[in-house]
């Protein structure tokens, strides 16, 4: 049971988080589509499936669906390559905007840092005046005193 008087803490959003949040489906797929023909399950995947499909089509035991010098390959490649580029630059243009959108936001956090940090700085200095004017004061004192 939640105590009303005290409620539970509510995490504030990033702006990683909220960046997220407004991406569209077609955007998820394109970031999607790009992680993993970017990584190296792909690269791996594929020579394996290269591999098979050229072995398959030069060796006897099965019908040369493919044969050499292997055109339906080379059309499922340029295929690949068709749809690939402009997905992966999707993604890299979402990734630039995103990072525009991460450096304004380390500006204004800078901007801010600063402002907070030249406050105190004011605020010491009011406080260090007072500390020196009340030292000076009981010095005055002390000598009226002698």
């Amino acid at each position: 049971m939640v105590n009303p008087a005290n409620p539970p803490s509510v995490e504030a959003k990033n702006w990683h988080q909220k960046h997220e949040e407004r991406l569209t489906p077609g955007q998820k797929i394109a970031d999607f589509v790009a992680d993993g023909m970017g990584s190296w399950t792909f690269i791996i995947a594929q020579s394996i499936f290269v591999a098979l499909w050229i072995s398959f089509n030069l060796v006897g035991w099965f019908y040369h669906w493919d044969v050499y010098p292997f055109i339906l390959l080379n059309l499922l490649f340029s295929t690949q390559a068709a749809y690939a580029a402009p997905v992966i630059m999707m993604s890299q243009n979402r990734q630039n905007e995103r990072d525009r959108i991460h450096a304004a936001e380390d500006f204004k956090t800078n901007v801010k840092a600063k402002q907070e940090i030249e406050e105190l700085q004011r605020a010491l200095a009011r406080i260090e005046n007072e500390k020196l004017s009340e030292i000076i004061a009981r010095l005055d004192n002390l000598q009226k005193n002698s």
